[in-house]
């Protein structure tokens, strides 16, 4: 992979200092699966790769969820998080307007509209996150730690509960 692909993301972490990989993977445009096709993509496990979700709390404040591929937002505890009572997902095209990146590639790096940012709390057990990097077909590898810090983001447990 070439290091030489630049994406807001990328020019984000490097302003920031915060060192990184980056990796490709063929795009596929297959809603609810991307983040699976990028896991196998890149050949790394789902616990590691995380999926970026735009998520509307109570008609009024947008925040950036992350969750590993494989597992589903709870939109009750995102709500909650943010002392909310109903949260939505962000329509593609809000999304997209808001962040400056395409559905399928939006980063929590870089985007045009700052927002809160909130990573699953399965993120502390990882040395290495995996996460979009900011275009289709890219993704970031950087250590959690890093992540946190460069985005002030909050940790919580955001994920459906496995019955």
């Amino acid at each position: 992979m070439s290091e030489t692909i630049e994406t807001p993301t990328t020019q984000f972490l490097t302003a920031h200092g915060i060192a990184f990989t980056l990796q490709d993977y063929d795009y596929v445009s297959d809603p609810g699966k991307i983040g699976l096709h990028a896991a196998a993509g890149i050949g790394i496990d789902q616990n590691k790769v995380f999926k970026t979700l735009m998520v509307e709390i109570d008609k009024k404040q947008i925040v950036c969820v992350a969750i590993p591929v494989h597992k589903k937002m709870d939109l009750k505890k995102v709500a909650a998080l943010f002392g909310g009572r109903n949260a939505r997902m962000l329509g593609a095209e809000k999304a997209e307007a808001l962040t400056g990146f395409k559905v399928g590639g939006i980063s929590p790096f870089g985007a045009r509209t700052q927002v809160p940012v909130v990573l699953d709390e399965s993120v502390l057990k990882l040395d290495t996150l995996y996460i979009n990097g900011g275009g289709r077909g890219l993704v970031v590898a950087l250590k959690p730690a890093d992540a946190i810090k460069c985005v002030n983001a909050r940790t919580a447990d955001v994920t459906v509960s496995a019955t």
